[in-house]
């Protein structure tokens, strides 16, 4: 396991990115003084982005069904847990985009190669109301990912 969103598993054969991007911002408001430089004030964390890309193969990885796991997951509108492959917790997040370009197709319209992206937005911890929940059947374990 690479890195898991809820129960969305990144896996080497499922839907594998071979890179990552993070970009993390702060905001700092400035106040513009006369005859000085603007002072600034420290208001807060902004934006935290991961970005994930890679190329599906049909014959190797599989087809898009993976990329529209995503979507749906997406379609949610629920942040969910990001856990790294080494289990490290790295707070909600909510998917904000899924990209794909296809190419190289089969006669019958399948393509044989999808190069994806996917753009991970950090949630706000504290907005629990946004928190995807798993669902857990009569055996005591997960089925699927679903809102509350």
């Amino acid at each position: 396991m690479l890195m898991s969103l809820g129960l969305f598993v990144f896996s080497i054969d499922s839907l594998a990115y071979d890179r990552l991007q993070r970009s993390t911002q702060w905001r700092w408001a400035a106040n513009n003084r006369l005859g000085e430089r603007p002072a600034h004030q420290f208001t807060g964390p902004g934006e935290d982005r991961i970005t994930l890309s890679g190329t599906l193969a049909h014959d190797i990885t599989g087809d898009g069904q993976r990329l529209q796991d995503l979507r749906d997951l997406g379609d949610s509108g629920k942040a969910w847990v990001l856990m790294q492959g080494d289990g490290v917790h790295q707070g909600f997040w909510f998917i904000d985009s899924v990209e794909e370009n296809a190419s190289y197709f089969f006669p019958d319209g399948t393509p044989r190669k999808i190069e994806f992206t996917v753009v991970l937005n950090r949630n706000n911890d504290g907005e629990t109301d946004t928190i995807g929940t798993l669902a857990m059947n009569g055996t005591g374990n997960p089925e699927t990912a679903r809102t509350a």
